[in-house]
């Protein structure tokens, strides 16, 4: 008898310590999101709050079967109607997708590097990477504008090595939104990466080597298949949030570009209509769940496969 009390304790203690972070997710995210989802469907109105159906509680089933009645789709009708979300669209996925390649490109060796340095070495080169993180990303981009300006620091180190005759024109174009996009988010490409390849067994090398593969095919037949975890995950970190990113192309780039966070600010700021940017809000969220879907779906099959 002791001994079920005991189990059942355990079975009520466990639930509890699952269930925290179920509350902690249905209160600061789903709730949040139920809140946009109805103001997405509903519409605008002078008075406060801006929009409408409000939900009276007081009338009972009338003023719940009112409200019901007053939501429609019209905000998002209006979204897929509208040719400028449509190239906030295309361009936010273009700049996120080139800017998460070039990243890779560049974080890769960042991150092999880390993995290969003697073992003493790597807390440094750790703290190395994590140091930009110690400063407010606001500020870091600010010094971006300084150096990418007409007359700034890049310009006038390019001018002084006799490179160009003329200033680039750098900032307020897509190429500052670019380098403003990889500065920012290379650690997140990094630290995963660095987390896998810092793990791999070293003797399954030596053993490529003494069948004769070369060290560029060990590389690519060894090293690189185990690293795709890190690469997946680094890239969905740098991918997700460049997609809706709103500091660096408001700050560095220029009117051509276009943004969904940056669509999603004028509606709310410069419009004045929280019902059209909450339906951009919910599709920026829609098409952003989409690749954790998919890597969701890729772990769950590689994991059967496993078993």
């Amino acid at each position: 008898m002791r001994r079920l009390s005991a189990r059942a304790n355990d079975i009520g203690r466990s639930r509890l310590v699952v269930a925290g972070p179920y509350l902690w997710l249905l209160l600061f995210f789903l709730a949040p999101f139920l809140i946009v989802l109805k103001i997405s469907v509903s519409h605008d109105v002078i008075a406060q709050p801006p929009y409408a159906p409000v939900l009276d509680p007081s009338k009972g089933w009338a003023g719940m079967r009112e409200f019901v009645g007053g939501l429609d789709l019209q905000n998002y009708a209006y979204v897929f109607g509208d040719a400028i979300f449509h190239e906030s669209v295309l361009q936010s996925l273009v700049i996120a997708a080139v800017s998460t390649l070039i990243i890779l490109l560049i974080g890769y060796p960042i991150a092999y590097g880390m993995a290969r340095a003697p073992r003493r070495l790597r807390p440094l080169l750790l703290i190395a990477v994590i140091l930009p993180f110690w400063t407010s990303f606001l500020i870091r981009v600010y010094a971006w504008m300084g150096i990418l300006a007409r007359e700034g620091f890049l310009n006038q180190t390019l001018r002084a090595l006799g490179l160009i005759d003329e200033p680039l024109e750098l900032l307020s174009t897509n190429t500052a939104v670019y380098i403003g996009i990889v500065y920012s988010y290379l650690p997140f490409m990094v630290l995963p990466l660095y987390a896998v390849l810092e793990k791999t067994d070293e003797s399954l090398l030596e053993a490529a080597a003494d069948l004769g593969a070369p060290p560029w095919k060990s590389f690519w037949l060894v090293t690189f298949p185990l690293s795709l975890p890190g690469i997946v995950a680094g890239s969905l970190l740098c991918f997700i949030p460049a997609v809706g990113e709103f500091v660096i192309p408001d700050l560095l780039g220029g009117s051509e570009t276009l943004m969904l966070g940056k669509t999603l600010w004028t509606e709310f700021s410069v419009n004045r209509s929280w019902t059209v940017s909450a339906a951009v809000a919910v599709l920026m969220l829609i098409v952003l769940v989409g690749p954790i879907l998919v890597y969701q779906h890729m772990q769950a099959r590689s994991f059967e496969g496993g078993r």
